[in-house]
């Protein structure tokens, strides 16, 4: 008799266990269904997303402004290279020694100089400078003359304060 129940017992632990392991399956595999659609309806969310800030980020930007390319072509002015040209004559303004004088800020801990230039349109420049411990930003704009020269004005400048 007791071993009779104890096969029984058996039998019962052992269709429990497959019950257990069938049901937990199906729930696993449920969730796992769950998750690859939620994950395709968000790749299918985040690809436009990704697109318009691409094209946000462009938007102020020359290469992508024919209004000021074309501003530049009436003009006879060559726009292919303009704007190496630009930062070029901006950053040849980064003298040893000496502050940038695009920089309305003197260097505190060193001599100021522009990092980084986005030229904006046919009118405007944002510049990143630094002294290594200070940074800030300026606005510039530009004109470019008869002569092919280029002349900088600062308009607005600030400094980060420092933590």
């Amino acid at each position: 008799m007791k071993s009779k129940i104890l096969m029984y017992l058996f039998i019962f632990t052992l269709l429990f266990t497959i019950f257990i392991y069938v049901n937990d399956k199906r729930i696993l595999d449920s969730k796992e269904n769950q998750i690859q659609q939620l994950q395709a309806e968000l790749e299918k969310v985040e690809e436009p997303a990704l697109q318009s800030s691409e094209n946000d980020l462009s938007y102020f930007g020359f290469a992508n402004n024919e209004d000021a390319i074309t501003y530049f072509e009436n003009r006879d002015i060559d726009t292919e290279n303009l704007e190496a040209e630009i930062e070029d004559a901006i950053i040849s303004k980064n003298k040893a020694g000496e502050d940038n004088p695009l920089v309305p800020h003197a260097g505190m801990e060193g001599d100021m100089r522009i990092n980084r230039i986005r030229v904006l349109n046919h009118k405007w420049i944002i510049a990143d400078f630094t002294d290594g411990t200070y940074w800030g930003e300026v606005f510039l704009s530009y004109e470019i003359g008869e002569n092919g020269e280029i002349s900088f004005t600062p308009e607005k400048s600030f400094l980060y304060p420092r933590s």
